[in-house]
């Protein structure tokens, strides 16, 4: 058996394959609500083979989406849809995830297909967005946000513990907290975005507060035996990567402490003018094993591993625990299958749709399956 055809344990939970579905925005909500599209979408990936679907960011408050058309999960009846979702996911024999988060600064945006920037000032779609501190990201998105009170702070602690666990209730396994990509988390830890001079902002221990209490108060309510995830940025390519990176991982080596039981590793995102190697395949593979390594915590990572030898190799030779597979899995839903093909995988641990598995299975290596 192929390093990414094989199972993955973590808690009570059991994954078919090392393959996971990241969170990917569909901006296709309406109030926060699911509807047609994702009750279509998610059971689709799902039963693609995949052994992990993350669904998509989902808001802990209206103001927390990223943009009007982004789920939510602060009331029961987005909860009703999001069960049904998680239900679906199963059924289709992956382990149904969420992530939940807040946007901060980055909150109030049109979607990507119009425009990406943030909603003008005064248009009744958007929203003021709030921060750490009064500073504004930049490029498209050049709204200042309000900085954030303590009052403020407790309030949105208060709702990613209730949006945990009205997921619990809705019958997701496995919970993902957006500390990544700019957003609130993220921009409380860095010194790009909060300059605050009480006890969440200064030294590392209080850029730190925010995400650590946060973990905690979750931690309460969230299962005991169901994995406790989250997606965080530990590198920012702004010319500082050791110094960001070593306080990162000493912050993971925290949230372990925490209870956290798997790191998606990813960029921080944090500010515009920064220089990704985009063009290098896996190139957070290397970046992900260390902070494995150094915090002493599994790991996932994505961005440039969807080719099969690659998602192969940072399993194999332990840069990875999962790999996220996102726009791979949206041009084919069963890519895994064809993963296994090229493999050559004799028997893909996962069991296909009948109506799907006859056919493909009948004609497996006569040359009229293509990969």
């Amino acid at each position: 058996m192929s390093a990414l055809f094989s199972p993955f344990t973590l808690k009570d939970v059991t994954l078919r394959n090392r393959i996971a579905v990241p969170p990917m925005c569909q901006y296709s909500a309406k109030d926060g609500f699911t509807n047609e599209w994702h009750q279509v979408h998610y059971p689709s990936i799902a039963r693609g083979g995949a052994g992990l679907v993350i669904v998509e960011a989902t808001g802990v408050s209206p103001e927390g989406r990223i943009t009007p058309d982004c789920l939510g999960l602060w009331n029961d009846a987005q909860a009703e849809g999001l069960a049904r979702i998680a239900a679906a996911i199963k059924a289709g024999g992956a382990v149904p995830g969420i992530q939940i988060g807040h946007a901060g600064r980055k909150a109030s945006a049109n979607n990507p297909w119009e425009g990406d920037e943030h909603i003008a000032e005064g248009d009744p779609r958007g929203w003021q967005p709030i921060a750490p501190s009064a500073i504004a990201f930049g490029g498209g998105l050049p709204r200042v946000p309000s900085e954030m009170t303590l009052v403020d702070i407790t309030r949105v602690k208060a709702d990613f513990v209730a949006a945990a666990r009205r997921a619990r209730d809705a019958g997701f396994e496995w919970l993902e907290l957006h500390f990544a990509h700019g957003y609130l988390a993220q921009s409380f830890f860095s010194a790009h975005s909060n300059q605050r001079t009480d006890a969440y902002g200064g030294s590392f221990d209080n850029r730190a507060r925010f995400l650590l209490e946060t973990l905690a108060a979750v931690r309460e309510v969230w299962p005991e035996n169901l994995p406790l995830t989250a997606r965080f940025g530990v590198i920012e390519y702004d010319g500082k990567d050791e110094e960001t990176l070593a306080e990162s991982i000493e912050l993971v080596k925290r949230m372990r402490a925490g209870g956290l039981d798997l790191l998606n590793v990813s960029v921080n995102f944090v500010i515009p003018d920064v220089k990704i190697p985009w063009g290098t395949p896996a190139f957070l593979a290397p970046i992900a094993q260390r902070v494995a390594r150094e915090a002493g915590i599994p790991v996932a990572s994505s961005w440039g591993i969807d080719d099969v030898q690659h998602a192969e190799r940072v399993v194999a030779e332990e840069q990875m625990d999962l790999v996220m597979i996102g726009r791979a899995m949206l041009a084919n839903p069963h890519y895994p299958y064809a993963m296994a093909q090229m493999l050559k995988e004799q028997r893909p641990d996962w069991v296909l749709p009948a109506p799907y598995a006859h056919w493909l299975e009948r004609y497996r290596g006569a040359g009229k399956v293509a990969a």
